[in-house]
């Protein structure tokens, strides 16, 4: 971590729906750095709760589901009433290396970002993670983000993202369920917000790529935009 972050400066939003088999690996090795983590249970059915008991972290709930774009707002506004410097918004099911995240604050911190965004595609290595079929998808959603938005950026849908203060008090998720990832995208634009891509390793896992997003959950991804821009 750069020595002028302190890990309790940075707030970890974690949304979660019935990932109970896998939070508490998840959420451990943050806890054991000294980040305040903040898991969103989105209305689980499964263990989720009880897997978190006895870790010191901020556990809420949603008592009914609302989908995961709703979910990071609720974490989103629990930073902001509580003042956090930085939030990173972090994947349940372990996709995402915990060990990253002081490189994605590193532009924020040195002021050269008020939002930085994790992307597979700007290393080789990290490229040749990525299963073919997910790239297929993840190439699609790059050109609607970019049409719908006007923000092109090399990656989609990643989970894996830093901001400041005055970017987390700017994005406002209207969008519950998986298009909040485009939102994001307009908020920063509206609110004209800096942002800077950081390369980072997607972890996939068998447990993952079976909870990953479908093709047919990324043409309602597409279907929700169009929607959004006719109404």
């Amino acid at each position: 971590m750069n020595n002028s972050v302190r890990p309790d400066d940075v707030y970890v939003v974690i949304p979660s729906y019935n990932e109970g088999q896998v939070i508490r690996s998840t959420v451990m090795p943050l806890v054991q750095v000294g980040y305040k983590v903040v898991v969103v249970d989105d209305c689980s059915n499964d263990s989720t709760k009880q897997a978190l008991q006895g870790l010191p972290i901020y556990y809420l709930r949603h008592e009914i589901n609302l989908g995961q774009g709703a979910a990071i707002q609720t974490g989103l506004d629990f930073c902001a009433e509580h003042g956090a410097q930085y939030a990173v918004t972090f994947d349940a099911d372990g996709q995402h290396n915990y060990l990253e995240i002081p490189d994605l604050l590193a532009p924020i911190v040195e002021n050269k970002a008020d939002v930085t965004m994790g992307t597979r595609f700007m290393r080789k290595e990290d490229i040749a993670q990525v299963p073919a079929s997910r790239k297929v998808i993840l190439k699609g959603a790059i050109w609607v983000n970019g049409l719908f938005t006007g923000l092109w950026l090399t990656d989609a849908h990643n989970g894996f993202r830093a901001m400041n203060n005055k970017a987390l008090n700017a994005i406002k998720l209207r969008e519950n369920r998986m298009a909040h990832a485009s939102e994001i995208l307009s908020n920063i634009k509206q609110a004209q917000l800096r942002y800077m891509e950081v390369p980072v390793k997607i972890i996939y896992t068998e447990y993952s790529k079976l909870k990953g997003q479908s093709s047919m959950n990324s043409i309602n991804i597409l279907i929700d935009l169009i929607l959004k821009k006719i109404l």
